[in-house]
Formats: C-alpha cells, sequence, structure tokens
C-alpha cells in the first residue's frame, strides 16, 4: 500500500506538471494543448489522484498514526480533500469550458488553471515534505482521556483489501462504465474508521470490565 501511495502520488504530481505546462501555451497551439490536458485530467489524474488520497487516508486508518493524533497527519489529511474538491469543482470545470473556447477560436484567460495546476504541484510537494520531516506535536485529540498513547495496526487482510480497491474501481470505472465511481472507495475510507473506533472502545472496554465513562471515547 505503501508503494502505491508513493507511486500515484509522484503520478498525481507530474500530471499536475503537464497540465501546468499545457495550460501555459500560446494561443497558437492554444486548442490542441487544451484538449491534451483534458485527455490527461479524464483518463490519468483523476485516478491518480483519487487512489493517492484514498491509499494515504488507509495507510493513516490502518497504522498507529491515525487520523487526527499528529498534526501533520491532520494537515495532509486537510490538503488532500482540499485538493480533490479543488480539482472537481473548479479546475475541471474551466478546464472543460477553456477547451469549449478555444474550439470556438475564443480567447479565455487562463489564469484559474496556470495558478491552480501549480498549487497543486505546490502542495502534493508540501505533503511529501510533511511524510519525510513529520514535524510539529501530537494534537489535542490524541492524548485525551479514554484514548490509547498508540493505537494498533489493522489486520493483514484490510491491507491487501485496501490495496486492491483502487484497482478495481480503476477496471470497473474505465472499462465498464468509462467514468469514474468511488463508491467503494467512499465506503471502505469512511466505514473502516468507524468500524475500527468502535473495536478500540470494546476492546477498552473488556480491558477495565466496565464501559467507558460518558463523555469519552477511542477512535483514530
Amino acid at each position: 500500500m505503501v508503494w502505491l501511495h508513493v507511486v500515484t502520488s509522484v503520478g498525481w504530481m507530474s500530471q499536475a506538471l503537464a497540465l501546468f505546462a499545457l495550460n501555459a501555451e500560446d494561443a497558437a497551439t492554444r486548442l490542441s494543448a487544451l484538449t491534451m490536458a483534458e485527455m490527461l485530467d479524464k483518463e490519468l489524474l483523476v485516478y491518480l489522484a483519487n487512489t493517492a488520497a484514498f491509499t494515504g487516508l488507509m495507510l493513516s486508518a490502518l497504522t498507529p498514526w491515525g487520523y487526527f493524533r499528529h498534526w501533520w497527519v491532520l494537515g495532509k489529511f486537510v490538503i488532500t480533500i482540499s485538493q480533490l474538491y479543488a480539482g472537481i469543482f473548479i479546475l475541471s470545470p474551466n478546464l472543460a469550458a477553456s477547451v469549449q473556447a478555444a474550439a470556438k477560436g475564443q480567447d479565455r484567460p487562463a489564469g484559474v488553471l496556470v495558478v491552480g495546476s501549480l498549487l497543486m504541484v505546490s502542495a502534493i510537494a508540501f505533503q511529501a515534505w510533511l511524510s519525510v520531516a513529520k514535524p510539529w506535536k501530537r494534537t489535542p485529540w490524541a492524548d485525551s482521556a479514554g484514548k490509547p498513547k498508540k493505537l494498533p495496526s489493522g489486520p493483514s487482510w484490510m491491507f491487501m483489501f485496501a490495496t486492491g480497491v483502487p484497482v478495481f474501481e480503476y477496471l470497473v470505472g474505465r472499462h465498464v462504465l468509462g467514468h469514474p465511481l468511488p463508491i467503494l472507495t467512499l465506503l471502505t475510507a469512511v466505514g473502516y474508521p468507524i468500524w475500527r473506533s468502535r473495536q478500540l472502545r470494546r476492546g477498552a472496554q473488556d480491558d477495565t470490565g466496565a464501559p467507558s465513562r460518558p463523555g469519552t471515547s477511542v477512535s483514530v
């Protein structure tokens, strides 16, 4: 899963760099450049971004790092979600509109696409630094009452299942539906942390022989 996360993250960054270069083309080659950029966005970047985001989330959920226990992990979480939404609701619609405008011979400003793709590259590079440096301290939620100092790693079968989810969804989305539909990705990324939290809470109750105090919980 770490390998898949690294490979897809590097691919996401390289495709964002490609979009930056293509969106910055001059008027003479703008239509062909934008057409290529749109193809890369639909055929490669969307799958790489979804897989990189999903594997990153699952590595947090399946390891002692958790989601909200370390500021650097939480920072990566926020940046990843922000990038996905920016790509879906800002960059992709603007790219499609720019292709249509160029096909009609209209000159549409490329500032949003150029700046947006460059910000995406910078964000991924910053996330890579966070992964290496692991700066800052633990969050207040990591040391609150009722929460273990270190979370246990998830089961091996879940690592294998989560690694296969993006591959399955790529095959279905790309070759069956013709477009990405990350339903299983979403269900796994949301459902597993909830299940894990309940398992940890149940284990804490078994260890103490009594239910947890009201207002306390064990979570990722």
